[in-house]
């Protein structure tokens, strides 16, 4: 096992990874929390074997209540969050009720919102078994809904008290979704360690075998990297935690203007990165050796490049309601050399359109 600290102060929590350590759920919440009560969030499609695993081995701690919510990026919605607001009144939850969520990103995301504003907060835990959440959206406390005009515009900060990885779950993850997390994998490479690019570059064969001595390395590096920017600037007041964000701006205009079905947030993701690479490219600050290795890696662990049918008015006119804009002014996270990107306004619309156009 590998344990990787998050450093918050009175809000510092670990994060454990292993091969095979599910079953260790009731003993990781109960050392965090002592819960009289549980209420698991999971999705229909987690429930068996995962979401009950976990339940069971919860019950031998506390009284456990599961709540199952449909699958899909369309279930991260006010209206689904309302839901599970009258369930956990249903169920009684109190102070002493922990949330701890099984699943993926849609799942953790909606969970930890739920958690943060129910009874004006309370304290979740993270077992996240998509790659995607493994690596990112579990790590760092941005918890939310999106709206159907705007993806995560809704939301809060609210670290997990723990969180707890086992990569033995991604055998049962579809190959499509297991491959959409790899885009974020690639994502830390590029923006915070070119080290970490090599070796993804060295070993993609082993990962697209889901090769669990090479999963739980890049999944430890992933969270140690994602969480020394989360104690940089929890609350994204610094710019420091914007880096994170490369490809987003890109990606969530595309999944917002697909309706959040078309595209996996992964698949997204990389699209949006070789958007924003070749952004950079247009720029002046990056060479296209950069973007080439950027498109091979990407090609190598079968992730899509091309953008989907968008009119790019429309898509410009998403990204100017991202939370990166200022003033309604673009504002995209690019890279300068491999291992190091900045948060940059002022970029020509002319630019993008390029950008857009040649993805």
């Amino acid at each position: 096992m590998t344990v990787v600290e998050v450093p918050l102060a009175e809000r510092k929590y670990t994060i454990e990874i292993g091969t095979g350590n599910l079953p260790e759920a009731g003993r990781f919440v109960d050392e965090r929390l002592s819960p009289a009560h549980v209420v698991l969030v999971t999705d229909e499609n987690v429930v068996e074997p995962h979401g009950q695993a976990v339940a069971n081995s919860l019950a031998e701690h506390a009284d456990v209540d599961i709540l199952a919510v449909e699958p899909g990026e369309s279930t991260k919605s006010i209206a689904t969050a309302d839901v599970l607001w009258q369930k956990l009144l249903d169920v009684g939850a109190d102070r002493r009720t922990a949330v701890v969520a099984v699943g993926g990103g849609v799942v953790g995301d909606l969970a930890g919102f739920v958690a943060a504003t129910f009874a004006r907060g309370l304290p979740f835990v993270q077992i996240p078994t998509t790659l995607l959440a493994q690596v990112d959206s579990s790590v760092g406390g941005k918890v939310g809904v999106n709206l159907p005009g705007a993806k995560n515009m809704v939301g809060a900060f609210w670290q997990p008290r723990g969180v707890l990885i086992d990569t033995a779950v991604l055998t049962t993850l579809p190959g499509r979704e297991y491959r959409a997390g790899l885009a974020e994998v690639v994502k830390y490479g590029v923006i915070l360690d070119a080290d970490f690019f090599t070796y993804l570059e060295d070993h993609a064969a082993e990962l697209c075998e889901r090769d669990h001595e090479v999963l739980r390395h890049i999944v430890a590096r992933s969270c140690q990297l994602k969480a020394d920017v989360v104690a940089s600037d929890e609350r994204e007041e610094t710019g420091l935690r914007a880096v994170l964000n490369y490809g987003h701006t890109f990606c969530h205009a595309f999944e917002t203007l697909t309706g959040y079905g078309q595209l996996l947030h992964g698949e997204a993701v990389s699209i949006g990165m070789m958007c924003a690479a070749r952004l950079a490219e247009r720029l002046g600050r990056i060479d296209a050796t950069f973007v080439a290795r950027q498109l091979a890696l990407l090609t190598a662990l079968e992730l899509p490049t091309q953008m989907p049918l968008l009119d790019a008015d429309e898509v410009i006119a998403v990204m100017r309601r991202d939370k990166k804009a200022a003033e309604g002014r673009l504002r995209f996270v690019l890279p300068t050399r491999l291992g190091h990107v900045e948060l940059v306004g002022g970029v020509p619309e002319a630019q993008v359109r390029d950008a857009l156009a040649s993805g």
